[in-house]
């Protein structure tokens, strides 16, 4: 790879594990910040149904990347979400913690969106799986930084919020540093207006329903089961922060090689196969992690973070090569407030079946939705090694 290509790649991974440091405290800290607020598991799911919200701030932010550049957008969405970790830290209550965060996940989703967009269009074509595993590296770093943190400052989540504001001068840095794409400065200026209209044509349609399903169905479980992953082995397995901690860094070390295994398996095996089969394996894993006591909980958490952690470039570099260079920030974004959408259905039906089936039942009935839109996939075209489309 060239030194442009390395620049981005390493540039991208950066603002990639900005976004994921800040961006895990949540679920950390849920059950904290449920005593503190004196919250119910329905005004929790609330919550997380206005910080899934968040995502439909990418549309516009990924339809601008599409007119204006990749760089300026990244650098901007660094700053934003930023700027909100500092503030979830002042929260006085749950009203202002869920405002403060949902500004913070509208950046947070552009920011690994175009990100994701920009190293798919400026690495080699046998390299794209590879390359988008490096940011899920990134990512998966900024999370373990937070994972390894919170026991030493728990309940206090606060300090980890504040922390945030450090990814400020990672912004600066990046607006400098980060190249733009050539990829996106060699496509038609034209018809960059014009990236809806373009995306529901003939030739895309089905795939932008296709992507847009998969994100719904997939999150409708992946939402409320991350985001009351925590509160479930708090409240009804009875862990300590430190035991939670302990499961979570025991799935990343066993997931970290596997970023790496989904995008060289789909580099030579294709997408198709290799996203499906990940995609749904993963949603098995996760739905057996709430109803299987506390050594299910341990093993369900490390096999869906594994699964979930192979998947996750395969996916990220497939949905990128699906649609036109002049739309496919707005195509990865759509699918983004698609799920957002899954993940506020998903996040309303924990809440309406919980009280009579308990936490984990009501998130695992949700995972055969989310099998069925993995086989979504299947209807996609396989793209791996071909050229992207303008």
């Amino acid at each position: 790879m060239s030194r442009h290509q390395w620049t981005v790649l390493v540039l991208g991974g950066l603002a990639v594990l900005a976004s994921s440091f800040d961006g895990s405290v949540l679920f950390l800290a849920l059950p904290a910040v449920s005593t503190q607020f004196k919250a119910s598991f329905g005004s929790l799911a609330n919550l997380g149904s206005v910080l899934a919200l968040g995502s439909l701030g990418a549309l516009p932010l990924g339809a601008l990347a599409d007119q204006s550049g990749r760089r300026r957008l990244i650098a901007a969405g660094v700053a934003g979400f930023s700027a909100a970790n500092v503030l979830s830290g002042f929260a006085n209550g749950l009203p202002a913690l869920g405002l403060a965060r949902l500004v913070a996940v509208c950046f947070e989703a552009a920011v690994v969106s175009i990100t994701t967009v920009l190293v798919v269009e400026e690495v080699p074509p046998g390299r794209r799986g590879l390359a988008v595993s490096v940011l899920t590296i990134g990512a998966g770093a900024g999370i373990g930084l937070t994972t390894l943190a919170y026991p030493l400052v728990a309940p206090d989540w606060r300090l980890l919020y504040w922390a945030g504001g450090l990814g400020l001068p990672v912004a600066a840095a990046l607006w400098w540093l980060l190249p733009e794409g050539r990829t996106w400065s060699a496509a038609p200026r034209e018809q960059a207006r014009e990236a809806l209209p373009l995306l529901w044509s003939e030739r895309w349609r089905s795939r932008l329903l296709l992507v847009a399903g998969w994100s719904l169905l997939s999150s409708v479980l992946l939402e409320p089961a991350g985001f009351f992953v925590t509160l479930y082995g708090t409240r009804t397995l009875g862990f300590a922060p430190l035991q939670i901690s302990a499961v979570v860094v025991a799935s990343g070390l066993v997931s970290a090689p596997c970023y790496a295994l989904g995008g060289w398996l789909s580099d030579r095996l294709g997408r198709r196969p290799v996203g499906t089969v990940f995609s749904g394996a993963t949603s098995l894993a996760a739905g057996a992690a709430f109803v299987s006591g506390a050594p299910g909980y341990w093993a369900g958490n490390v096999l869906w973070s594994a699964l979930a952690s192979t998947a996750t470039p395969v996916l990220g570099a497939w949905f990128a090569e699906v649609f036109p260079t002049r739309a496919r920030a707005t195509g990865d974004a759509i699918a983004s407030v698609s799920g957002a959408l899954g993940g506020i259905c998903g996040l309303q039906l924990a809440a309406a079946l919980e009280p009579r089936l308990g936490i984990g039942p009501a998130l695992a009935l949700t995972a055969p939705i989310a099998f069925f839109g993995a086989l979504l996939l299947l209807a996609l075209p396989e793209t791996r090694g071909k050229p992207l489309p303008d």
